[in-house]
C-alpha cells in the first residue's frame, strides 16, 4: 500500500511538472520529452505503477492533453478583459452577459459571460473599432467605445463600474437587487439575504424553496426523491459531519443547487451537488454585518461578518453562534412475526434536542499580481447536540397480557471539523480566457458519540439493564486539484485537471451494560469494535468547448478510480478496487426571439457507498433497533439526462426541465427482523436490523417549472414546481413500486411601503414510494417581514415558520413478517425575530427584488 501510495504521489509530481512546462514553455513535445525521461530514472516505481491497472487513469489523462491541438498555431489578433463591479459597493457582477458590437453596424461580433468574480474576457478579437456593452440584472445597461490597432491589440479595462438600476413607483425611488431564486438551465441560486424566511434559520430551511428538493426532520436532502446529493462549501467537498439543518443561514451568501454536473466536478452524487457560498466580504474598508437572532422556546443565534480590503489584502472573517431547543413527538405502531410468535408495539413518545454550535472562518486574499491571486482559509466548527427520548411503550405477544414500559433513550453527540485550505489563481493578460487554479485543503473531523437505553419502568420480569455505545470518531480528509483552461481561439478552448481525495477513519465502537441502576458500565467484549477505513480516489478530467453564432457545444470525460479498505475487528476486512470513467456533454443554442435558450445535457454519475454504508459495524438506535453496514455494497451508476428551455421577456422569466434519472445497482436500505437476537434478548421484544443493498434499477423521469413573474409594482410572485414518476425496486429484490409524485413552491414579495417588505410561502411536497413502503405529504406555510431602520443601516426582521403547525413526518413500511407506522413531529412553529446592523457601506436588501432575465448561469455546470 505504501509503494502504491508513493508511486501514485510520484506520478502525480510529474504530470504537474509537465503541465507547468508546458504552460511556459507552449511546446508540448518537450514536456512530453522531458517527463518520459524523467520517469525512466530512477524512479522506476513509477512506471511500473503507472503501468498497472491501478493507475491506468493518469496515462488517460497524458491522453486527454496530448490529443488536444497545439496552441503554437493558434495567433491572437486581439482581447479584451477586465471585471465589473457594482459602482456602488465594488462588489464583482457574475453572469453577466457582454456585448461586443462592430462599428459602424453595431453588429455583433462577440460575447461572452463574467465570471463569478465579475472578471471576463473576450480572446483572438480582430482589430478595429467596436461598442463594448454590458448587462446584468438589475443595473443599468454600460457601454465603452473599443479600438483594437496594431500597437495596443489587448485592452485591458480593469474595473468596470455599472449603475444599478432605478425603479420609478409613484414617486418613490427603489434600488433593484438580485431576485430570492435564480433559475438557470443547469443551477438553481438562491440568494440566501434576500429570503427574509431564512433569518434565524438553517440551510436546510433556505433550500425548501428550491424545485424537486426536500428536506426531512433529521436534515437529510432529496433532489428528485434521491437522498444522494453531495455537499460542497465553497466550491469544495464538505466535511462529512456537515448537517444542513445545523448550517446557519446568516453564514451563507448563496447556495447553488447544480443538477446535472459537467467533467470538472467530481461524478460522486448520483442526485446532484449543493454549493454552499460563506459570506465574503470584497468591498473597500470595513465592511460587514452584526446579526442576533432570537426565537420562541429558547432559540437564538448570533453572527458577525467582517471584511477588509487594504491595498493588495482581502481579508474576511465570520464568527457564528447557535443555541437551539426544539421539542418533538413521535407515535409508532408495529407488528412482527419472528419464530411463530407475533408481537405488537404500541410506542408513543415526547423528545427534546437541544444543539450548540459555534464556527469561526478566517481567510485572507493576496493579489500580488493583477494576474496571481493567493487565497489562505481556516474555519473552525463545533457542534453539540443533547436529545433526550422518553418512551411509553405497550408490548402484546399473541394472547400474553400486555407490557406496559417506560423508556428513556438520551444521546450525546460532541463534535469538531477543522479545516485548512489555499487556493492559487493564474491568469494571464496577453492570452484571455487562459487560467490556472490548484487548490489543497486538509479537513479533520473528530469527536464522540454517546448513546443509551433504559428502562424506567415495568414489570419485574423485565430486565432493567442499561445500554450504552461510545463511538471514537476521527476523519483525516486531505485533497489537492489543478485545473487547466486554455483557449485554442476565440471560439473552442479546453481544459483538463487532476485531483485527488483521501479519507482515513480510524475509530472505537465500544458497547457497556448497566447490570442494575446505579451500577458501573462493563464493557462486553463481544460487542465492542475497533475499525479502520481507508479510501483513497485519484482522478482525472479534460474538457473542450466550443462556440459559433447560436450553439454552444462542450463534451468531457473522466476518470475515477477508487481504491477502498475497510476492517472491523475481531470481524474481518473488505477490500474494492474500481475503475470508471464518466462521459458527459452539452449542446445548448440560443433562440433568437424573446432571449430564449435551449439546452440538451448528459452526464454519468455515481453514488458510493459511505463509510457507515459498507462497514460492518453495529450501531444502536435503541434497544430494540440497530443499523449495521454491508461489506458487499457496490456502488450506484446513475444516467442522466436533461432538456431545458428558457425564455425571458421584459421582467418575466419562464424555466421548463424535462429530466430523467436512470439507476443502476441502486443503493437502498432496508429493515428487517433480526430473529437471532429477537430469540437471545430473552423478552417479548422483537429485534429490527437495518442494513443496505443493491437493488437493481430504479427511475424518476418528470418535468419542472419555474415561474418569475410581477402581478403589480408592489407584488411580485415567484411559482415552481416538479412533477415525475419515481421508480424504485421492491424490497423483495423481484418487481418495482412506483407512483407519481412532485414539489411545489408559491413564494410572494410585498412592499407596502418604501422601507417594509413581507414574503408569504409555502411548499408542498407530494407522497414518496421507498423499496418497502411511502413516505406520506408534507407541506406549509411561512410568513416573514423585514424593516429597515436608521437609513438603511439596520434592519428588523419577524418571521414565523409553519405559520399553521402542519409539517410532520408520516412513514409507512412492509416487509416479511414486519410492518411499521411511524409519525413524527419536531417543532416547526416557531417565531423569530431578528436585528441586524450594517456596517460600512453594506446595506439591508431593498423591498423590491429584480426578476432575473435570461441566461443567469455558466455554461455546463
Amino acid at each position: 500500500m505504501k509503494q502504491s501510495v508513493y508511486s501514485a504521489l510520484c506520478t502525480m509530481y510529474y504530470m504537474v511538472t509537465c503541465i507547468a512546462k508546458y504552460i511556459y514553455s507552449q511546446t508540448l513535445t518537450k514536456c512530453i520529452g522531458q517527463i518520459v525521461t524523467q520517469l525512466r530514472h530512477p524512479f522506476s516505481c513509477c512506471v511500473q505503477a503507472a503501468c498497472s491497472g491501478q493507475w491506468r487513469f493518469w496515462w488517460l489523462m497524458l491522453v486527454v492533453v496530448c490529443l488536444v491541438p497545439s496552441t503554437a498555431s493558434a495567433q491572437v489578433s486581439g482581447g479584451i478583459s477586465g471585471t465589473l463591479l457594482d459602482r456602488s459597493t465594488r462588489q464583482p457582477l457574475p453572469f453577466a452577459n457582454v456585448l461586443l458590437l462592430r462599428l459602424p453596424d453595431s453588429t455583433l461580433a462577440e460575447n461572452t459571460q463574467t465570471a463569478d468574480n465579475g472578471t471576463f474576457a473576450l480572446v483572438s478579437v480582430p482589430l478595429g473599432r467596436y461598442v463594448l456593452r454590458a448587462e446584468a440584472l438589475g443595473y443599468q445597461t454600460t457601454r465603452r467605445s473599443i479600438t483594437l490597432t496594431a500597437t495596443t491589440p489587448v485592452l485591458r479595462l480593469g474595473e468596470w463600474l455599472a449603475a444599478p438600476m432605478v425603479v420609478q413607483l409613484d414617486g418613490v425611488v427603489v434600488q433593484g437587487e438580485k431576485a430570492v431564486l435564480v433559475e438557470d438551465l443547469d443551477k438553481k441560486i438562491i440568494n440566501v439575504d434576500k429570503d427574509l424566511n431564512s433569518v434565524g434559520g438553517t440551510a436546510a430551511d433556505v433550500l425548501q424553496k428550491v424545485p424537486s428538493v426536500a428536506v426531512d426532520e433529521n436534515g437529510q436532502v432529496s433532489l428528485r426523491g434521491n437522498a444522494s446529493v453531495t455537499l460542497y462549501l465553497d466550491g469544495k467537498p464538505a466535511p462529512s459531519s456537515l448537517r444542513l439543518d445545523q448550517l446557519p443561514a446568516s453564514r451563507l451568501e448563496t447556495i447553488e443547487v447544480i443538477t446535472n454536473p459537467g467533467a470538472r466536478y467530481s461524478a460522486q452524487g448520483a442526485g446532484g451537488i449543493i454549493n454552499l457560498v460563506q459570506k465574503k466580504q470584497l468591498k473597500d474598508s470595513w465592511n460587514g454585518e452584526a446579526q442576533v437572532t432570537a426565537g420562541t422556546r429558547n432559540k437564538y443565534s448570533a453572527s458577525l461578518n467582517l471584511g477588509r480590503k487594504v491595498g493588495k489584502f482581502n481579508f474576511y472573517s465570520n464568527v457564528n453562534g447557535l443555541n437551539n431547543e426544539f421539542r418533538g413527538s413521535s407515535a409508532l405502531q408495529q407488528v412482527a412475526t419472528a419464530e411463530g410468535r407475533t408481537t405488537g408495539t404500541d410506542q408513543t413518545g415526547r423528545a427534546v434536542r437541544h444543539q450548540v454550535n459555534k464556527a469561526l472562518r478566517l481567510g485572507v486574499d493576496y493579489a500580488w499580481r493583477p494576474e496571481q491571486t493567493l487565497t489562505l482559509t481556516a474555519e473552525f466548527y463545533k457542534n453539540d447536540l443533547h436529545q433526550t427520548n422518553h418512551f411509553t411503550t405497550q408490548l402484546t405477544r399473541d394472547t400474553d397480557p400486555t407490557i406496559i414500559l417506560q423508556n428513556q433513550n438520551p444521546e450525546v453527540d460532541d463534535l469538531y471539523t477543522m479545516r485548512v485550505g489555499s487556493n492559487y489563481r493564474h491568469t494571464w493578460a496577453a492570452y484571455p480566457g487562459r487560467e490556472l487554479t490548484a487548490s489543497a485543503t486538509y479537513t479533520l473531523d473528530g469527536g464522540t458519540v454517546t448513546t443509551e437505553q433504559r428502562v424506567l419502568d415495568g414489570p419485574a420480569s423485565y430486565t432493567r439493564q442499561a445500554r450504552r455505545q461510545f463511538l471514537d470518531v476521527t476523519i483525516h480528509l486531505p485533497s489537492a486539484q489543478i485545473d487547466y483552461v486554455h483557449p485554442l481561439d476565440d471560439k473552442r478552448r479546453w481544459g483538463a485537471g487532476v485531483k485527488t481525495d483521501v479519507m482515513v477513519t480510524p475509530g472505537t465502537a465500544e458497547y457497556t451494560v448497566q447490570p442494575v441502576p446505579g451500577a458501573e458500565f462493563i464493557r462486553q467484549e463481544a460487542n465492542s469494535y475497533r475499525y479502520h477505513y481507508q479510501q483513497v480516489i485519484p482522478q482525472a478530467y479534460g474538457s473542450y468547448q466550443q462556440k459559433t453564432d447560436h450553439w454552444d457545444y462542450q463534451v468531457g470525460l473522466r476518470a475515477e478510480f477508487t481504491g477502498l479498505q475497510a476492517r472491523v475487528l475481531p470481524m474481518g476486512s473488505t477490500n474494492q478496487r474500481i475503475f470508471n470513467l464518466f462521459p458527459s456533454a452539452t449542446v445548448a443554442r440560443t433562440l433568437p426571439h424573446h432571449e430564449q435558450r435551449l439546452q440538451l445535457s448528459y452526464s454519468r454519475r455515481l453514488n458510493r457507498p459511505n463509510f457507515l454504508q459498507i462497514v460492518a459495524l453495529p450501531i444502536y438506535t435503541d434497544a430494540r433497533n440497530y443499523m449495521v453496514g454491508n461489506p458487499t455494497l457496490r456502488p450506484e451508476y446513475v444516467h442522466v439526462a436533461e432538456l431545458g428551455h428558457q425564455v425571458a421577456w421584459q421582467h418575466t422569466t419562464l424555466n421548463t426541465t424535462l429530466f430523467g434519472r436512470f439507476a443502476n445497482q441502486a443503493i437502498q436500505s432496508l429493515r428487517t427482523v433480526d430473529t437471532l437476537a429477537t430469540r437471545l434478548s430473552g423478552q417479548p421484544d422483537f429485534i429490527t436490523r437495518t442494513s443496505y443493498a443493491n437493488l437493481g434499477r430504479t427511475a424518476s423521469y418528470g418535468m419542472e417549472v419555474s415561474l418569475t413573474q410581477p402581478v403589480t409594482t408592489w407584488w411580485k410572485l415567484i411559482v415552481n414546481g416538479s412533477f415525475y414518476r419515481n421508480q424504485v425496486a421492491s424490497y423483495t429484490g423481484t418487481g418495482t413500486r412506483a407512483n407519481f409524485t412532485g414539489t411545489a413552491y408559491l413564494l410572494n414579495t410585498f412592499s407596502p411601503t418604501k422601507t417594509l417588505a413581507v414574503q408569504l410561502s409555502g411548499n408542498y411536497r407530494a407522497p414518496l414510494v421507498v423499496p418497502q413502503g411511502r413516505l406520506l405529504a408534507v407541506y406549509g406555510v411561512d410568513v416573514a417581514l423585514r424593516q429597515r431602520l436608521f437609513h438603511d443601516r439596520a434592519a428588523l426582521t419577524l418571521r414565523v415558520s409553519d405559520l399553521f403547525d402542519t409539517r410532520r413526518q408520516y412513514t409507512r413500511l412492509a416487509a416479511a413478517d414486519l410492518t411499521t407506522n411511524l409519525q413524527t413531529k419536531y417543532e416547526t412553529r416557531v417565531g423569530y425575530l431578528g436585528f441586524t446592523w450594517f456596517l460600512g457601506t453594506s446595506k439591508p436588501a431593498s423591498s423590491i427584488d429584480n426578476q432575473p432575465k435570461g441566461d443567469t448561469g455558466g455554461f455546463g455546470g
